[in-house]
């Protein structure tokens, strides 16, 4: 049997009766809205621009003359711009020791950890000594603790910079160019030089391209390249660091290729060539992927209860580097190891100007790439953990840390998402993690380096190809964008296609001019509606969306979702005339009429004035 609603009684939280209370609050409500729609009208005076400047009393605003500030010299601009240009100072007399160094201390571990196995990973990805790798780990990550303003992001190999820095080193200094005549190898140590040259010199000249772009406070140069153009260009540029490991995968000799359709060549050769593939290496790379998987695995499964996760990447290397010097993996099956690792700093190396016009446009495109994926994983975590992050002294610090790593023979570096992620999660608060994960890869360098010899560089390949799979996840934005945004869908699978058809560098070049002439085809073809007002409600809604909605009597409302300017004006013109159903051009034209009409009657009648008085005289 139903209740009738004379019975029902409404209960609040505290069981008492409300029904009187929210009969009284339906009223008010009601009461309001009635009297929102009464009619109400509204007198003001019309104003031409000279009684507006009259009745405002407009006048020239004072100038500030920020020239005067650049070049005034004081103590306190001289410590602000010492703190600006050098935060440490800033933050590190502040440090809650207690509180955060064990933090700092266990996070910058878990990090070298990381970072050791993926710095000799990435250096293969760049077409260098695994060496090089280490040393890119070091002097950059150094630099931005001194210079940086997130407390968060790990800086140093990221698979991507590698991947664009393999694809110049390969194309100027390709094996070709380095074949003995008596046997047909290749000159290894010769090669190595002039790449070790040829990163080196690009890593300065990125340097010098982001401290300068900083200087002049470019920061917001950023802002140009959308999330699905950058994801878009990620995942391309995680496709070709895949197919550059298939080589060390197999155990093939592939030629050297650069330029569009490279990679497709370079698949097309694998394939060709795979019954020449090396069972050893396969073997050795299959089973480091399958315990790197389940070490990932483990953890993700064991994450609450591990206080630090379990090194899979390191436990790999060194298993690898153990099983591979007691059984000869070398010598027995043909799996080719790192080789010779030097142990000890190396001295610092003048650039090579002459290589500079070779290398300008592909700097400028890892400068601008590096710095988009640092300042957006930087932005991430400053807005999780409530602080700010200047991109300008971002995009100084990340030059600076190539410049100096330059000097020293390193490649160009940017942040590690993988990196980040876990100096985060294990308990970082600030770059200190980063001195701390520095300063146990300098022991590497001096002391420990040359343990790792005898690892097989399918492991390395191995390491790289599952640290992707984030990256290559990203393919699910197509699902999501089809959904969300057709438009930045577009986006993202016309960076995707040209960077994998035209390479790293015209791909970037290609997306960034779709993006901008995108932008331009979305402020001419605006989408116009005319509003109408929701019955009850201060609400407005396109009239031809919302059936309900109504004109207000005597207004047309017209709305345009693109800023008026010079380039759609014309347009705008025409959807306002077109919508409200008034030919505004007839108007003026019939004005105008009617102006040269009272012209001319004003003219008839002051010669018939004249006339007149002439009479009037004689």
């Amino acid at each position: 049997m139903r209740d009738s609603p004379q019975d029902r009684t409404y209960l609040t939280g505290e069981n008492f009766p409300v029904r009187q209370r929210d009969t009284q609050a339906l009223l008010s409500t009601t009461h309001a809205m009635e009297l929102r729609r009464r009619d109400y009208h509204v007198e003001r005076p019309l104003l031409n621009q000279e009684r507006l400047e009259e009745l405002g009393r407009r006048g020239s605003a004072a100038g500030t003359r920020q020239w005067r500030i650049w070049f005034r010299c004081s103590r306190a601009r001289a410590r602000a711009l010492l703190l600006q240009y050098l935060p440490i100072l800033a933050w590190l007399p502040q440090y809650p020791v207690r509180e955060w160094l064990l933090g700092d201390l266990l996070s910058g571990l878990s990090v070298a950890i990381m970072q050791l196995p993926q710095g000799l990973a990435y250096a293969l990805l760049a077409g260098l000594p695994p060496v090089f790798g280490l040393y890119s780990s070091f002097y950059p990550v150094f630099i931005y603790f001194l210079f940086g303003t997130s407390r968060h992001i790990s800086v140093g190999t990221f698979a991507i910079m590698s991947v664009m820095v393999g694809s110049v080193t390969e194309s100027l200094a390709p094996d070709e160019a380095f074949m003995q005549d008596l046997n047909s190898t290749v000159n290894v140590t010769a090669r190595d030089a002039a790449r070790v040259q040829l990163a080196s010199t690009l890593s300065v000249l990125v340097g010098l391209f982001q401290v300068g772009l900083g200087l002049v406070h470019f920061g917001f140069v950023v802002t140009y390249l959308s999330e699905p153009l950058v994801r878009g260009y990620t995942t391309a540029a995680s496709v070709h660091v895949f197919v550059s490991q298939l080589k060390y995968v197999f155990g093939l000799y592939l030629s050297s290729r650069s330029g569009p359709l490279s990679l497709i060549y370079t698949v097309l050769e694998v394939c060709w060539k795979l019954p020449q593939s090396v069972v050893g290496t396969m073997v050795t790379a299959v089973v480091a992927g399958v315990v790197l998987v389940l070490v990932k695995l483990l953890n993700d499964k064991l994450r609450r209860h591990l206080p630090l996760p379990i090194p899979g990447e390191l436990l790999t290397l060194i298993g690898a580097t153990g099983i591979s010097y007691g059984v000869g993996l070398k010598h027995r099956f043909g799996v080719d190891v790192v080789g010779k690792i030097p142990a000890g700093m190396v001295p610092p190396v003048a650039p090579s100007p002459q290589l500079f016009a070779k290398l300008v446009g592909n700097a400028f495109a890892i400068a601008v790439v590096g710095f988009a994926i640092a300042i957006s994983l930087g932005k991430i975590f400053a807005l999780r953990h409530g602080y700010r992050v200047d991109s300008n002294q971002e995009l100084v610090a990340l030059g600076l840390s190539n410049l100096i790593g330059g000097i020293f023979q390193c490649f160009p570096v940017s942040c590690s998402m993988s990196r980040s992620l876990v100096q985060e999660s294990t308990g970082g608060n600030t770059q200190v993690a980063g001195a701390v994960s520095s300063l146990f890869i300098l022991i590497i360098i001096l002391k420990l380096g040359e343990l790792f010899q005898d690892l097989p560089k399918a492991v390395l390949a191995a390491v790289i190809i599952v640290n992707l799979k984030g990256m290559l996840m990203q393919f699910r934005d197509i699902c999501s964008l089809w959904k969300a945004n057709r438009v930045d869908l577009l986006i993202w699978l016309v960076t995707f296609v040209a960077t994998i058809l035209l390479n790293l560098d015209l791909g970037l070049v290609v997306a960034v001019v779709f993006s901008l002439l995108l932008v331009v085809v979305r402020t001419q073809m605006p989408h116009y509606s005319v509003l109408g007002q929701v019955p009850d409600t201060d609400i407005y809604r396109d009239v031809a969306e919302y059936s309900e909605a109504r004109e207000v009597p005597g207004v047309k409302v017209f709305r345009s979702s693109a800023t008026v300017y010079f380039a759609n004006a014309e347009l705008y013109s025409d959807a306002l005339k077109q919508r409200c159903g008034v030919d505004v051009d007839h108007l003026i034209s019939q004005k105008k009429k009617l102006l040269r009409k009272q012209e001319l009657k004003l003219k008839r009648l002051q010669k018939e004035n004249k006339l007149l008085k002439q009479a009037g005289a004689l």
